[in-house]
């Protein structure tokens, strides 16, 4: 029997709706592009041009094994030296570039994230490039009486790794209930920082965080192309002060020395985020950092606040286990 041919203009939701059909059919269940066209009742050159879209629009995302054995491996690895649950390691951009990391691993962690999280989690996130990143390959189904807070301050003017905007578009994508922390990421004293907290509605923020489900949090290495300096939060003076007192890490703009404890300066009294040994009382931590210059911001911030899933590239995981071989 013949199948009917759909119309010539289909609306925009029809088209949308047969070109992801198409690009289930044809990368999911193996079909070729000829049982494709005849399943769907269409031509194989619409097919063809509905698979060409869908790849253009970013609706189907080509993920390459190769090279999983040695991911896998030093999976392990890490999993045994470092006490954790499981840890995720992705193939290493040929490009070592902040952003081709940062999307390297952010592909790792939306798909991580879009397994666990299940119906009635709160869910605490933090701030990062790599964060950010995991926006593209974040492919939820719709979970019910989700709650996802937002651990840290947001920027007034608009940045690229917003914690607040990062936030929301979570949330968004599976239609959970959102906390934005409603404050600048620095303010100019403690005091009113504990005004914010006490006066200003933030106090809501802190009581859920300490009823995480699941944490997830990033950590930059201090440095040059830092993500803090680079991104204007902090001045090349103060960062050429926290490296003095020792400091090799930003975890939610909290900075850490090479043991996980906070380094003596005034920055860490006037960040505006739940307090870190608080963020250790979360039932299960994703931790999700890359590259092999952040390897020992890595392992502060897991001495600081734990672990459970680790989610990284190799050349951090490499460098991750050289620092435990040489310790």
């Amino acid at each position: 029997m013949a199948k009917l041919r759909r119309e010539t203009h289909p609306s925009m939701s029809e088209t949308s709706s047969l070109r992801l059909r198409a690009a289930w059919l044809y990368y999911n269940q193996g079909l070729t592009q000829k049982d494709v066209a005849e399943r769907l009742g269409i031509s194989r050159s619409t097919v063809i041009r509905m698979l060409d879209d869908a790849m253009k629009r970013s609706e189907v995302q080509i993920w390459i094994d190769a090279g999983v054995g040695d991911c896998l491996a030093l999976a392990t690895r890490l999993e045994q030296a470092y006490g954790l649950d499981e840890a995720i390691v992705v193939p290493e951009p040929r490009d070592a570039s902040a952003d081709a990391l940062a999307s390297a691993v952010g592909l790792g962690l939306g798909k991580f994230l879009s397994k666990v999280i299940q119906d009635d989690m709160t869910i605490g996130v933090g701030w990062g490039r790599t964060m950010t990143a995991s926006l593209s390959s974040f492919r939820p189904p719709r979970r019910q009486n989700c709650k996802v807070v937002s651990l840290l301050g947001g920027i007034v003017a608009v940045h690229q790794t917003n914690p607040i905007d990062y936030t929301w578009r979570l949330a968004s994508q599976f239609g959970a209930e959102c906390y934005m922390f409603l404050a600048p990421l620095l303010v100019d004293s403690v005091q009113t920082k504990r005004a914010l907290i006490e006066k200003c509605g933030l106090k809501a923020i802190y009581d859920l965080a300490e009823k995480m489900d699941l944490a997830v949090v990033s950590c930059g290495d201090i440095g040059p192309h830092s993500t803090s300096l680079s991104e204007g939060f902090i001045s090349k003076a103060e960062l050429a002060q926290l490296i003095e007192a020792g400091c090799v890490c930003d975890t939610m703009f909290n900075f850490l020395d090479a043991e996980g404890n906070s380094v003596r300066h005034p920055i860490n009294e006037r960040v505006m985020s739940v307090d870190l040994d608080t963020l250790k009382t979360a039932k299960h931590i994703v931790l999700s950092s890359g590259g092999a210059h952040r390897a020992m911001a890595i392992r502060a911030t897991i001495r600081r606040i734990g672990c459970n899933t680790l989610i990284t590239d190799e050349g951090a995981a490499r460098e991750l286990l050289r620092l435990t071989e040489a310790a």
